[in-house]
């Protein structure tokens, strides 16, 4: 069973696991439209994870952290207007959120995610 302790709507501040669950790592993510506003490349860049959560058998509320990269941090609010509305009610992960060179100018987000699956 996922903990998730100091939890808000957008993040929480601690998440523990038990150690007998299959640990998912997603690479960073980038979105496929690089012509998208910021709130678009961010919900471009979920529904990608979302694919690949599912391949991986299992889905967004057994997240346990995720790392956000953005071209300008000044895009902060933006990003998370679409991921406020993506993150999975009361499992909200760990999560970390930093301004970042990314590896083309078009990109403006970068997302990361860790999650549990069943063993």
């Amino acid at each position: 069973m996922i903990q998730r302790l100091q939890s808000g709507a957008r993040m929480s501040q601690i998440v523990t696991y038990p150690a007998n669950s299959r640990f998912v790592v997603i690479s960073g993510q980038v979105p496929d439209d690089r012509t998208l506003d910021v709130p678009g490349q961010t919900a471009d860049v979920l529904a990608r994870v979302d694919r690949l959560l599912a391949e991986a058998g299992t889905d967004k509320s057994r997240i346990t952290h995720a790392y956000i990269w953005l071209r300008d941090i000044a895009d902060f609010d933006l990003m998370n207007s679409s991921w406020d509305k993506w993150v999975s009610p009361g499992n909200a992960p760990a999560r970390a959120c930093v301004e970042a060179r990314i590896a083309a100018p078009e990109i403006r987000v970068e997302i990361q995610v860790f999650a549990l699956a069943d063993a």
